[in-house]
């Protein structure tokens, strides 16, 4: 029982780390991005692609290079696309989907449709062992990255400007411009951190397996409903929920198997949205509507 205790909490770190791109773009502008997941591919593949030039620390080096092209795609992406889609979720869900089905075709002309390895650090060899429970590094530092992302976040929102006017604009976006943000700078800022945090998140996954063109995907379903269970925007809330569905699930697939354990989420979910349709927290909101 207690060595699923790390398992379950690399697992929190590794849902974490993909959610919190999605409590940006998905929380607080309202945008159903499909393809988030594809950022998050991107990110694995420039870890692999700088295996190259880095050797054995291609890892620490693509957290900011793999940030970087993250963040530009969503860019492009909000750019040429979603901005005319504001405020119709449905259109940016069929959207983004679309788009990620193309990433999908793109990387697989690119790489081929067979999984590559990302060679981890030789520092990250071995595991830490606490009596009869065996920690491997690798997953020591998913976590320990999901909470640098995180601490680093609130920082940005809370004691940063740009933080500051992000926070207004998802609040009330009408009074926010009447008070001089320009609103547009925001959303651009704010869709290029999200899709940034999904690089990252890439980059940590490359450490739990192979890498593939669908790698995102597997992974975006959950992320969406540890936003959805968390609350829409709400920092606090994703970090509760990722702990607890990735507790939830690794102590349901010890006792029974994967598929079962994905069953047993989802009935949790469903049953605590039932009690909680706005999930753990709620933004709050100036609006008088």
């Amino acid at each position: 029982m207690l060595s699923q205790l790390p398992i379950g909490l690399s697992i929190a770190g590794a849902l974490l780390l993909i959610a919190l791109g999605l409590t940006f773009t998905f929380g607080q502008m309202g945008v159903i991005n499909m393809a988030h997941g594809e950022f998050i591919m991107a990110g694995a593949y420039t870890a692999y692609m700088l295996q190259g030039v880095f050797s054995g620390q291609a890892v620490l080096a693509a957290l900011p290079v793999a940030f970087l092209v993250a963040g530009l795609m969503g860019l492009v992406l909000e750019r040429f696309a979603i901005r005319r889609f504001y405020g119709r979720p449905l259109d940016t869900l069929l959207l983004t989907w679309g788009v990620s089905l193309v990433l999908q075709q793109v990387a697989r002309d690119i790489f081929g449709a067979p999984n590559v390895n990302v060679t981890a650090p030789s520092w990250l060899d071995g595991r830490l062992t606490l009596g009869s429970v065996a920690i491997p590094y690798t997953r020591l530092f998913i976590m320990a990255l999901a909470v640098a992302c995180v601490v680093a976040i609130w920082a940005y929102m809370n004691r940063s400007k740009q933080g500051r006017r992000m926070r207004a604009v998802m609040q009330n976006r009408e009074l926010a411009s009447c008070s001089g943000v320009v609103t547009e700078r925001v959303d651009q800022l704010t869709f290029f951190i999200g899709s940034g945090l999904a690089g990252v998140a890439g980059v940590a996954l490359t450490l739990t397996g192979p890498i593939g063109p669908t790698l995102g995907t597997n992974y975006l379903v959950d992320a969406f409903l540890v936003v959805v269970a968390g609350g829409l925007g709400q920092l606090r809330g994703a970090v509760l929920a990722a702990v607890a569905l990735g507790m939830l699930q690794s102590y349901v697939e010890f006792w029974t198997d994967a598929s079962a354990a994905k069953v047993v989420v989802f009935a949790a979910i469903i049953a605590f949205l039932q009690v909680r349709p706005q999930g753990l927290f709620v933004m709050r909101s100036r609006a008088l509507t």
